[in-house]
Formats: structure tokens, C-alpha cells, sequence
């Protein structure tokens, strides 16, 4: 660095034109007289002992009398310490800068387009650790890795964490051992799939996968548009995948976040007669009031992409379930719903009155 720009850099650091030349100069000469000084850095000799003495008070210099006055350079660890703190904060508001601007506030309603991969799985982060309902998760297992001790935390509080996890095409699907305690159900896709978060029905990150044409992310706070991504992630990334983990069993009680695969599981057994007990979780359609109710299942009822009722989870169709309580009968749907009484968060069946077989254990 030359000494013109060694000047400039401690002018940054808050030093005057003055001291910063008259700093440079000591550096390179070692002791000298303050004439000596003025003649060698250029300053005024009127100004000379001024500066030395500002220099003097803040440690970068050190002054003495010895027929005329005399200045060194001091030990430079305080001016060195300074100036890395200094460099540090710089760092530190740098950084600062590039995550407000790649990070924006997410306000209701609001979409967010963003540049860095890292930006989506930090706010990806964020939106799993206030988690109170369910997390769909698309990623590959070293970004599910980076993620493992938030989805843990969700998991371990009742949050129904949903992992779809890709390979390079060809590659071979992960071990069960990864998904253990961060998770209910894993399934595995043999094509490379964009990184995908859906939290709680209002939230989505989304970035293209690095193979892709486009690179960017899109953070969402909105139910209409998370619920578009709800389909996407159900139709290419979920429900044709293979089941490579899977804490769900047939034992009761049972609890559901979907309502579509509650009324595919019991459809069945609501037409053979048998008598079904439920806990809902919810919201009133009509006022967006949270609610709770236990009653037993009068029916069922769901559209179907063909005759024989195959794939319902893949209809963005009606799927509803109809509830007795003590008071009336309410109609149950999921995230959308509009026709029905309640939307359902979280849906439990407690108990049947003859052995069931819900077909959910591996």
C-alpha cells in the first residue's frame, strides 16, 4: 500500500489529513524532531506541534524534550487493536447490508424475491422454529442436515414435519437412521427437486434447484399463494415419492393434518358402519375464530379422479368430513376450505367401536 492510500485508510479510521501524514511519516522515519516532521510530511510547521500533540493523546505517538521536541511512533498493539475492531464493525455492517437487503421484512400478504440459497434456508429457519400445525419440507439431505436441529425442535413439540428429500438422478435414497426424531414420515424422489418449505399454511421459501435455468428464491407470508404451493409439493414432490420413514401406525389415537388422506383412510369404515370418535382443531370459516370440538363421524364425503376413487389427495376437489357433537352437526375441510363449518389445523381420531385398519404403517 502506498503511503498516499496508507494516508486515506487512517483518515477512514478517523484520524485528520494531518495526523494520518504526520503517523505515516513517523512510521517511516522512526524518531525526529517536530521540524524534521513538518518538512518530511508536508504539515504546516505552525501546526506541527498541534498534531503531535493530538497524536500524543491518543496513543499513536509519543513525545519528548531533548533540545527540541522529539517524536516516535508508540507501540503500535493499541493502534493495531483499534484498527481491527474498527475493520471488524466495518465487516460486521457489511454483512448487515447484504441480509437486510437479501432478507426483507416479510410483511402480510407480501412476496419476497430473493438472490442466495442460504437467504431461503435462513428464513426457512425461522418460519420452522414458530411452527405450531405442520411443515412440508423438499430438500436434499445436506440441506435437511443444515435444518436437523430446528426440524428436531418442531418435531419434538407436536408439529407434524413432512420431509421429501432428492438425489442426483441415479442416486440411491438415504437411510432411515436420518430422519429418526426430526420427523413423521420421509419420502424419497429420484430426480433432482427445488428446495421447497411450506409452514403452517401461510408461509413458503422456494429456490430453484442448482441445476436450474434460474437461480433465485421467493419468500412467502400469504395463504393464497402458499396454497398454491401446497399442490405443487403434494402433486410433484410428495405424493407419488417413496415412503422411506414413517412414524404413523394404525394404533389409536391417530392424528391427522390432512384432511383429504383422514377422509381417504376412513371413508371406508365410516360405509362398513363402524362408529369413529374425533378431536378437531380449527378455525370457524366464517370468522377465522380458532375453535375446538370431540364428536363422532356421521360420513365422509370427497371427490375422486376416476371411477374407482384412486389418488384423492391429488384433487383439489371437495374432501369433507361431517361431525356430531353435543350441539349440532359440523362439516370439517382442510386448508381452503370455504363450504365447510370449520378448517381443520389438526384432526385426531380417538377411538372406533370394533378394530380398524387405516393402512398408514409401512
Amino acid at each position: 500500500m502506498d503511503t498516499e492510500t496508507f494516508s486515506s485508510v487512517l483518515e477512514e479510521a478517523g484520524l485528520s489529513p494531518y495526523e494520518s501524514k504526520v503517523y505515516a511519516t513517523l512510521l517511516e522515519v522512526g524518531t525526529a524532531s517536530a521540524t524534521e516532521v513538518a518538512d518530511e510530511s508536508g504539515v504546516p510547521g505552525p501546526r506541527i506541534y498541534d498534531v503531535l500533540r493530538s497524536l500524543a493523546d491518543r496513543g499513536y505517538v509519543e513525545t519528548y524534550e531533548q533540545d527540541t521536541l522529539q517524536a516516535r511512533a508508540h507501540d503500535p498493539s493499541g493502534v493495531l487493536s483499534d484498527l481491527r475492531e474498527r475493520a471488524s464493525q466495518f465487516e460486521a455492517a457489511a454483512e448487515e447490508i447484504e441480509t437486510r437487503w437479501e432478507q426483507p421484512e416479510l410483511k402480510h400478504n407480501n412476496v419476497s424475491i430473493v438472490k442466495r440459497l442460504e437467504t431461503v434456508i435462513d428464513r426457512t429457519r425461522q418460519f420452522i422454529e414458530n411452527a405450531t400445525h405442520q411443515v412440508y419440507l423438499s430438500a436434499s439431505l445436506e440441506e435437511i442436515d443444515e435444518l436437523s436441529d430446528t426440524l428436531k425442535s418442531a418435531h419434538e413439540r407436536g408439529v407434524a414435519v413432512h420431509l421429501s428429500v432428492h438425489t442426483e438422478h441415479g442416486g440411491e435414497p438415504p437411510g432411515a437412521d436420518n430422519f429418526k426424531g426430526i420427523c413423521r414420515e420421509a419420502r424419497y424422489r429420484r430426480l433432482p427437486a427445488p428446495f421447497v418449505a411450506l409452514v403452517d399454511r401461510e408461509k413458503t421459501c422456494f429456490f430453484h434447484h442448482p441445476d436450474a435455468v434460474d437461480q433465485y428464491g421467493v419468500l412467502v407470508d400469504d395463504r393464497t399463494h402458499s396454497y398454491v404451493f401446497h399442490w405443487y409439493v403434494l402433486a410433484a414432490l410428495w405424493e407419488h415419492c417413496e415412503t422411506i420413514y414413517s412414524e404413523l401406525s394404525d394404533d389409536l389415537p391417530a392424528e391427522y393434518v390432512d384432511i383429504r388422506q383422514l377422509v381417504a383412510d376412513i371413508g371406508p369404515l365410516i360405509e362398513d358402519g363402524v362408529s369413529l370418535a374425533v378431536s378437531i382443531e380449527g378455525y370457524e370459516t366464517e370468522t377465522g375464530q380458532p375453535v375446538s370440538y370431540t364428536g363422532t363421524v356421521t360420513k365422509t364425503e370427497r371427490a375422486t379422479s376416476g371411477a374407482d376413487g384412486t389418488n384423492p389427495s391429488l384433487v383439489a376437489g371437495q374432501a369433507t368430513l361431517y361431525v356430531e357433537t353435543d350441539n349440532a352437526e359440523l362439516s370439517v375441510g382442510g386448508w381452503g376450505a370455504i363450504i365447510e363449518d370449520i378448517e381443520a389445523t389438526r384432526v385426531i381420531l380417538e377411538d372406533a367401536d370394533s378394530p380398524i385398519d387405516l393402512g398408514r404403517t409401512n
